[in-house]
């Protein structure tokens, strides 16, 4: 268990569960020991906006916002939200980012066009770049809704905190009735990118 202080800056669009995912990190990594401070930006969220979160942890954090170019990990939800948060992921970072596109606004109308090739961009600058099937595992999983737990179990790779721990946290947190759909997501999204994550 490293004693310094990572940086995890969790970036998605209104709707995608992104702050129950935030909360979902904040709380294992509570459990696992660790000093954690949390911070959430979600203006117009309901709108479709932009969602972010600084998770900060360690044994022990002052404050909880991550500075650019700070952030050990960038936990995308979204593709285009994803590129746009590059500027605040270290030179040495790591990028999960869940594959799907929700379109903005400006391209839903037209007025504006979905940028190409994302992926393949992410991947150039950031070697250590983690594509996520998140929507079609969410499915596999019996609902689209579980994309954050698929998510935060292809995350769950690089931190050394054992399976059983996020199961605990996914009972507490989760309503009883949609507990075995996450529990299966969570799964699903761990055991994809378990041989290919380094660890924190």
């Amino acid at each position: 268990m490293k004693d310094d202080v990572r940086n995890i800056l969790l970036a998605g669009v209104g709707g995608q569960g992104t702050l129950l995912a935030s909360e979902l990190l904040s709380e294992a990594l509570l459990l696992a020991g660790y000093d954690v401070k949390k911070s959430e930006i979600h203006g117009m969220s309901q709108r479709g906006g932009s969602v972010t979160s600084h998770v900060r942890y360690g044994s022990k954090v002052l404050s909880p916002l991550i500075h650019e170019g700070q952030a050990d990990i960038l936990f995308g939800f979204e593709l285009l939200e994803t590129y746009r948060y590059l500027p605040m992921l270290g030179e040495d970072g790591t990028i999960f980012v869940n594959r799907q596109r929700i379109l903005p606004a400006p391209v839903a109308v037209g007025t504006a066009s979905y940028p190409p090739d994302l992926e393949d961009k992410l991947l150039r600058v950031y070697p250590n770049t983690h594509l996520v099937d998140g929507l079609a595992l969410a499915h596999q999983a019996g609902h689209p809704r579980t994309v954050n737990t698929v998510l935060l179990g292809a995350l769950s790779t690089a931190l050394e905190m054992p399976p059983a721990l996020w199961h605990d946290v996914i009972a507490q947190k989760v309503p009883p009735q949609f507990q075995q759909e996450n529990l299966l997501a969570f799964q699903l999204g761990r055991d994809g990118q378990r041989s290919k994550s380094p660890t924190l």
